[in-house]
């Protein structure tokens, strides 16, 4: 199962349960947030009777503590990103 299964990924997406930092340095990117800006990438929980969306923003918060959104940064500069096509391959379970 993938992220992609559980959720829906999208910029500019103010119905998002949650929002991920889509560019930054490798510390920030992917990291969760409560706050809506356009440019980030929303994530709405899809399936609800499943996964409670605190408890996927929580999953989102370890997967980018523990670095797992470095290997898929993009950018030769100090300033990366990431693609929503990085975020929902990502296997779970």
């Amino acid at each position: 199962m993938t992220l992609g299964d559980i959720c829906e990924f999208k910029t500019n997406f103010p119905e998002a349960d949650f929002w991920l930092i889509r560019k930054g340095n490798e510390k920030v990117v992917g990291k969760p947030t409560k706050e809506f800006d356009s440019e980030r990438i929303g994530v709405k929980v899809i399936q609800r009777d499943v996964f409670d969306p605190m408890y996927v923003y929580y999953m989102f918060m370890g997967l980018q503590q523990g670095g797992k959104f470095i290997p898929l940064a993009h950018g030769s500069l100090r300033l990366k990103n990431i693609s929503i096509r990085d975020i929902k391959n990502i296997t779970i379970g």
